[in-house]
């Protein structure tokens, strides 16, 4: 499975001899994700001479998207906006890029191996479905999502549906103004690529060339789009569904050894020790952050009061004196003893076990917490994943390093 990678700037990944296996000409590659158990990547390449290779059979389900310059496929050339689909062990015609050309290429489950074909015609893989999709996304018209959150503007091109197991791949743009105050979760993975605009949200500034891979149930949000909007290439291994939460904090602590000010434990940033932070939200954000909220109530929406991070009550506090309570009132104390106590006990809400997918400790996965699974109407929500350091987080803009 890839790592959680959120937020980073293309900029800052080095670039790399592109693994374009057969073809002909120069190219390099950022690579923005890679899982490196079964090769799926997420690429960005950049073409220093013409390109190209004849047809043949990918070994990954393959996903190329022109950023910009132009792409020829099966004598069929396009430029900005192309897209080409190619299923895995499908065969696949011709292919070249031009000099100068900037793409995004994926690779799903399987790496980047290339088999040569003479036509078309070959035989399929045994297992191979789907078939080839080549689009040209600058001719489609946006479509309004069916819903968009806490309030209207956000738009989508479908590029690719599987049917079988709900990957998809679609264009988003949020328009000017569009907020959601709340935090997300979805059962699956969620990746983009930011191709224009300036958004804002808890991760970090969302600029063109921005990109993240956000494993399934890594809780995200606090979104607001800027001027001119934003775009992505928006990719997930499955349903996207969201799960929202309000007021959220993340705290933990030690105790200190040889570090910090003073004795006793020292507690790690919780989203409530943000407000003095020189990143914190902008007036503008968060006026538009609770634009979002009276939207939704005007709709008759359930939603909770909005508590921007660093203002209002720590739940975390509470959280703490709680437990502390708990022990003072079951009896336990410093020192040492020998009498027994019935173990500490304490009503914090849901069972974790009523808040998991039926399979989160039985299946092939169950030792990756990250790893989505198919959901239906009925099952239980399986809670957020605490990711408070991705392995990558670096923007130009904003950065709180909090992960919720």
């Amino acid at each position: 499975m890839r790592p959680h990678v959120e937020l980073i700037q293309e900029d800052d990944y080095v670039w790399h001899c592109a693994e374009l296996i057969g073809g002909e000409g120069r190219a390099s590659e950022r690579r923005l994700s890679v899982d490196e158990e079964d090769g799926s990547s997420s690429l960005r390449i950049d073409f220093h001479t013409d390109w190209g290779r004849g047809p043949g059979i990918h070994h990954a389900s393959s996903e190329y998207y022109v950023l910009s310059g132009s792409m020829t496929y099966d004598g069929r050339e396009m430029s900005k906006g192309a897209y080409v689909y190619v299923p895995k062990g499908v065969p696949a015609g011709a292919i070249t890029f031009r000099e100068g050309s900037r793409i995004l290429h994926y690779r799903e489950y399987g790496d980047a191996g290339f088999d040569r074909v003479d036509s078309l015609a070959a035989p399929r893989w045994d297992d191979a479905r789907e078939d080839v999709i080549v689009v040209d996304s600058e001719s489609m018209e946006w479509d309004a999502v069916p819903n968009a959150g806490p309030m209207p503007g956000l738009f989508i091109k479908y590029l690719h549906i599987d049917p079988l197991t709900g990957f998809y791949t679609r264009l988003v743009h949020a328009q000017e103004g569009w907020a959601d105050h709340r935090l997300a979760h979805h059962p699956c993975y969620e990746e983009a690529y930011t191709t224009q605009g300036l958004m804002e949200y808890n991760f970090g500034t969302l600029d063109l060339g921005t990109y993240f891979f956000r494993p399934a149930r890594v809780k995200h949000g606090h979104f607001t789009s800027l001027e001119g909007g934003a775009t992505w290439l928006l990719r997930s291994d499955g349903e996207l569904r969201n799960w929202y939460t309000q007021n959220e904090w993340v705290r933990w602590g030690g105790e200190a050894i040889n570090y910090g000010e003073g004795d006793g434990m020292r507690w790690s940033q919780s989203s409530h020790d943000l407000a003095d932070r020189p990143t914190r939200r902008s007036d503008p954000d968060l006026r538009r952050l609770r634009q979002a909220l009276e939207y939704q109530r005007e709709l008759g929406a359930n939603d909770d009061d909005y508590v921007p991070h660093g203002q209002g009550t720590d739940p975390s506090l509470t959280a703490i004196a709680k437990a502390l309570d708990i022990v003072r009132l079951q009896g336990g104390h410093d020192g040492e003893h020998d009498h027994h106590h019935e173990p500490l006990s304490a009503d914090w809400g849901a069972d974790p076990v009523t808040l998991e997918h039926p399979d989160q400790r039985t299946d092939a996965h169950a030792h990756n917490w990250g790893q989505g699974r198919p959901w239906k109407e009925g099952e239980p929500i399986p809670g957020p994943i605490i990711s408070s350091l991705p392995v990558r987080s670096r923007s130009r803009g904003r950065w709180d390093g909090d992960g919720m």
